[in-house]
């Protein structure tokens, strides 16, 4: 990826808590307009790389940039073109929405005509132009969510980062916002944003990297990462016999294309070092040897089977 066209920059990025090296030499690039996901356990260093970006830490080395103004050196710059949304954010029982947003947008600020339509303009796009003057207390979980990221777009940031911005929210408010997220980076934002909900990144993010102790594990687009992956451990076929199922998992184990193999008590799962040719070979083989064979399919491994392999469950 070129710098030269990346909207975020995290180059050799360090950060020390006592013994614990939390951020460990972390480098990615984001690009303009890309959705871009950050995966990993909790205490896998997420936090703390978005926190030192947003300009509210700062790392022991390595440096961040947002549209090419360094965290450390141009953090004035920096919070300018980008708006953060923290995990945890401050709720105001008796504010309503629009004074919500209206304090954000003068503390960035904004006056006059400008303000108003700031104001206006994030009501709208977020969808609360109903709750407008309802009270902070009265929302649900899922509006909640909506005005903070209302809050951290008030004053048109080129850059979001959004830690965790899904988490507690029912289904129908996760395909709200993961619509918004998607609306945002066609306008031209660069969206950095984090989230345990695997399946929803792989549908809305252009690249992923997945970090596990401080360290990246990978860094690409999903589908690149689903092949890195699959080079390394095979595709997974999937095999379902109606009778003969231990000599069929015996036959499969004297094939030199298949590797591990697991069997989920209705289905027997291969992990297979061939093409697509060498497994019609090896259907047409198992069917030859006499077994009857009710499904034979191989699929891609989603970016949850990808994630379960390549990080340990370590923590620190």
């Amino acid at each position: 990826m070129s710098v030269a066209h990346s909207m975020i920059e995290i180059h050799r990025l360090h950060r020390w808590f006592g013994a614990t090296h939390a951020v460990n030499d972390v480098t990615f690039a984001v690009r303009r307009g890309h959705v871009f996901g950050f995966i990993g356990p909790n205490g896998a260093g997420k936090t703390t790389s978005m926190r030192i970006l947003a300009t509210l830490d700062l790392p022991d080395a390595g440096d961040t940039r947002v549209d090419g103004f360094s965290s450390l050196n141009d953090p004035d710059r920096v919070r300018r073109r980008l708006g953060f949304m923290p995990d945890a954010y401050g709720s105001y029982d008796n504010v309503n929405c629009r004074e919500y947003l209206d304090f954000f947008a003068r503390a960035y600020g904004l006056v006059g005509r400008e303000r108003e339509r700031a104001v206006r303009r994030t009501i709208d796009f977020t969808g609360l132009d109903q709750l407008a003057e309802k009270p902070m207390r009265a929302l649900s979980k899922g509006m909640k969510q909506r005005l903070c990221l209302g809050r951290a777009m008030i004053h048109d940031p080129s850059v979001l980062i959004l830690d965790e911005p899904a988490a507690g929210l029912d289904p129908r408010a996760r395909i709200e916002l993961r619509v918004m997220i998607r609306r945002l980076a066609a306008d031209g934002k660069t969206v950095l944003v984090s989230s345990h909900i695997l399946t929803e990144l792989a549908e809305m993010c252009d690249e992923v990297a997945i970090i596990e102790r401080g360290q990246l594990l990978a860094v690409g687009t999903v589908d690149q990462i689903q092949q890195q992956q699959q080079e390394r451990t095979g595709r997974e076929v999937v095999v379902r016999t109606l009778s003969q199922e231990e000599a069929v998992q015996a036959w499969l184990m004297n094939q030199p294309q298949v590797g591990a193999i697991r069997h989920d008590g209705q289905l027997i799962h291969i992990a297979h070092h061939g093409d697509r040719t060498d497994e019609a070979r090896m259907l047409r083989a198992l069917i030859e040897a006499g077994f009857e064979i009710a499904e034979f399919r191989s699929q891609q491994k989603s970016l949850e089977d990808v994630f379960m392999q390549v990080t340990t469950g370590a923590v620190q």
